[in-house]
C-alpha cells in the first residue's frame, strides 16, 4: 500500500470537532520513529459524508493515512465504508475505548462531539476565576472591582475570602473589599452595577467570639481592640453604612456555613442573570 519507506509521511487528523485528541496521539506516535518527518493535516468540525468523501480521495492521491475522532455513528460508519473502498488506512482513535467503557458501564454513549473541548474549557475558567480570586482578594486592587462578577463587601471576619474561593470554583470571578471605618471604600466600589455587589454582615456577639478566637491563634492578647465589643459596633455600623450606599442585596452570614451563604449569593446571581 506504502513504499517501504517515506521520508515525508503525511496524517490526516480527521473530526467533529476541534481534532485536538486525533492530534495529541498522532504526535505521541510519531516521536516513536526518529528521524522519521510527519507532516500533519487537520479537518476539524465535520459534518457530511460529502465532506468526508473529498478528505478521503485527497488522502488516497497523497498515499496519506487518516486519523479520526468521529463520535457520529452515520460518519464513522461511513469514513470507515470509504476509506476501505479508496485502499486508504484510517485510525478510528477513541471507538475502542468507547466501546470498552459501553461494556464495562453497560450504557450508550452520548455520542456527542465536543465534550473534551468543553471540559477542558470549564477546567481552565476554573482555574482563571481562583487565580482572579487570589489576586483580588481583600481589597488588594481595586482594579479587580471592575472585573469582577462578583464584589463581596464586609467587615473582617465575615468569610469574604472563603467564599471568594468556593465561588471560584463555580466559574465566577471574585473580588471581595474589607470595610473598614479609617479607610475609605475604594471609588470602583461605586461605579460597578449594584446587583453585582453582595454586602456581608455578621452578629456583633457571634464577630466578638471569631475574633477573640482569632487573636489567640495568633498568640495574641484576646483584649485587643480588633476584637472588642465597642470596636465591633462601631465596624458594622460603618459598614452598614457602606452597603446601604452601594445599594447592593446583603446576607446575614452569622451560624451560616460558607456553602450555605454560597447557594444564597448563587440564587442572587442567578436571578440577576449574571452568566458563569
Amino acid at each position: 500500500m506504502f513504499p517501504t519507506f517515506l521520508h515525508d509521511a503525511t496524517v490526516y487528523v480527521v473530526s467533529d470537532s476541534v481534532g485536538e485528541t486525533a492530534e495529541f496521539v498522532v504526535r505521541a506516535a510519531a516521536t516513536q520513529f526518529a528521524g522519521q518527518s510527519v507532516q500533519i493535516r487537520k479537518f476539524p468540525y465535520i459534518e457530511d459524508e460529502g465532506t468526508l468523501n473529498e478528505i478521503i480521495r485527497a488522502a488516497a492521491e497523497s498515499k496519506a493515512i487518516i486519523a479520526y475522532t468521529l463520535v457520529i455513528p452515520t460518519l464513522k460508519a461511513h469514513i470507515k465504508r470509504k476509506a476501505a473502498e479508496e485502499n486508504v488506512v484510517a485510525v478510528d482513535i477513541m471507538s475502542p475505548m468507547v466501546d470498552a467503557l459501553q461494556m464495562y458501564l453497560n450504557k450508550e454513549p452520548n455520542n456527542k462531539p465536543g465534550l473534551v473541548r468543553q471540559l477542558d474549557e470549564d477546567y481552565f475558567r476554573k482555574v482563571e476565576a481562583i487565580e482572579f480570586a487570589v489576586k483580588y482578594d481583600d481589597g488588594r486592587d481595586p482594579r479587580g472591582i471592575l472585573r469582577a462578577d462578583v464584589i463581596l463587601i464586609g467587615v473582617s471576619r465575615t468569610s469574604k475570602t472563603p467564599l471568594s474561593m468556593y465561588l471560584a470554583n463555580k466559574r465566577l470571578k471574585v473580588a471581595n473589599v474589607p470595610l473598614v471605618p479609617e479607610v475609605e471604600p475604594p471609588e470602583e466600589l461605586f461605579l460597578v452595577p449594584s446587583e453585582r455587589c453582595i454586602g456581608l454582615t455578621i452578629n456583633a456577639d457571634q464577630l466578638n467570639m471569631i475574633r477573640t478566637e482569632r487573636l489567640k491563634s495568633l498568640g495574641l492578647t484576646p483584649e485587643a481592640n480588633y476584637a472588642s465589643m465597642e470596636r465591633i459596633k462601631q465596624e458594622l455600623e460603618y459598614s452598614s453604612k457602606i452597603i446601604e450606599r452601594v445599594g447592593c442585596p446583603v446576607i446575614d452570614v452569622s451560624n451560616k456555613a460558607v456553602e450555605e451563604t454560597a447557594n444564597i449569593i448563587m440564587e442572587i446571581i442567578r436571578r440577576n442573570g449574571i452568566k458563569k
